[in-house]
């Protein structure tokens, strides 16, 4: 698979990376398998798959204690990346989550995801979410003296943005990002920021008007959170087949039966890419192939659940989308439905 390196230091990853989350967390919890997932986390690493995307909240905890077994075996061939800064409280389907930026949670934290991760040092760790309890800054020099003490390697921010941005008239995503922005040039001033993890895919472009050059413009690597718009832009969801209770796409107004029908025509127009390269290639590696074209320093970082799915998600980094597929794209109609 094609390498590209993120951030100041040039961390060297997999142009794709694996999101470990649907493993353990959301997304249809009778498919959480912990066998089937070793086999996914596996297969993935064999397909040129390096980066692993993981948080201590998944679960919470169980999901990089998955990720530990597999590190167990196979650190070298591993970037591990996960993240601090979001406790998870009792609540049913609906479990309430708070932030915590506190530097003493910070440390205890970290020392707790090296123990279930089973090694000695986290690639990249993140901060999930800033506490609007605690200065950023504050939480940010916690976590720079992790690296210090060489329990970690560099660090990364969760950008939050407004997902009830719009497409205007004009095609042009509203930047929802501005409180995010004016959190990283905070924290930039304390410790390099290696890498920035938002969401970015055909579906949603918000983050193409200020975050993605902010990122370029310094060096700093951008990880493509759903880059598969929740598994809509697979093509494999069918409107009004509902969800389990549990996952979150059963409450999202975008994933209601009549807006999934409604924006049909986003993944009609994949397909009609797709079949331009062959009958094996999917509306999903177009929609990846169409974020590793944002830029060098972007890696997007697809969830998976299944083996299959892994594989596929890593083969489209051999795609190339030509002129005319990336005009059939950005002339696709906005999607329809609100992010809230």
């Amino acid at each position: 698979m094609e390498r590209r390196t993120i951030g100041a230091t040039a961390l060297d990853v997999g142009a794709i990376g694996l999101g470990c989350m649907p493993m353990s967390w959301a997304y249809s919890r009778s498919e959480q398998r912990g066998d089937r997932s070793l086999r996914t986390v596996h297969a993935a690493l064999d397909a040129g798959v390096s980066l692993l995307d993981t948080a201590d909240m998944y679960g919470p905890f169980t999901n990089e204690l998955l990720v530990g077994r597999v590190l167990k075996e196979r650190r070298a061939d591993a970037f591990v990346s996960t993240k601090c800064g979001l406790l998870v409280g009792d609540g049913g389907e609906r479990r309430h989550v708070v932030a915590n930026g506190r530097p003493g949670y910070v440390r205890r934290a970290c020392d707790a995801s090296l123990r279930r991760l089973q090694t000695d040092v986290i690639d990249l760790y993140q901060l999930h979410r800033a506490d609007p309890e605690v200065p950023v800054e504050e939480t940010w020099g916690a976590m720079a003296e992790l690296v210090s003490a060489g329990k970690v390697r560099a660090l990364g921010l969760c950008a939050v943005g407004s997902r009830s941005a719009r497409r205007g008239a004009t095609g042009v995503s509203r930047d929802g990002y501005e409180g995010t922005i004016r959190q990283l040039e905070r924290i930039q001033q304390v410790f390099p920021v290696a890498a920035v993890e938002a969401e970015l895919s055909v579906w949603s472009q918000e983050a193409l008007v200020r975050l993605l050059p902010w990122c370029a413009a310094r060096g700093v690597g951008f990880l493509a959170a759903m880059p598969l718009g929740n598994g809509f832009l697979t093509g494999t969801l069918t409107p009004g087949g509902g969800f389990e209770p549990d996952d979150p796409r059963a409450r999202h107004p975008r994933f209601t039966a009549e807006m999934m029908a409604a924006n049909q025509p986003l993944v009609a127009g994949l397909r009609r890419v797709a079949a331009r390269h062959g009958a094996e290639v999917t509306p999903a590696q177009v929609a990846l192939a169409w974020v590793l074209g944002r830029g060098r320093h972007v890696v997007p970082v697809p969830g998976a659940k299944r083996e299959c799915w892994a594989v596929e998600n890593a083969r489209a980094a051999r795609l190339r989308l030509t002129a005319a597929d990336l005009a059939e794209v950005a002339a696709l109609p906005a999607a329809r439905g609100s992010w809230d």
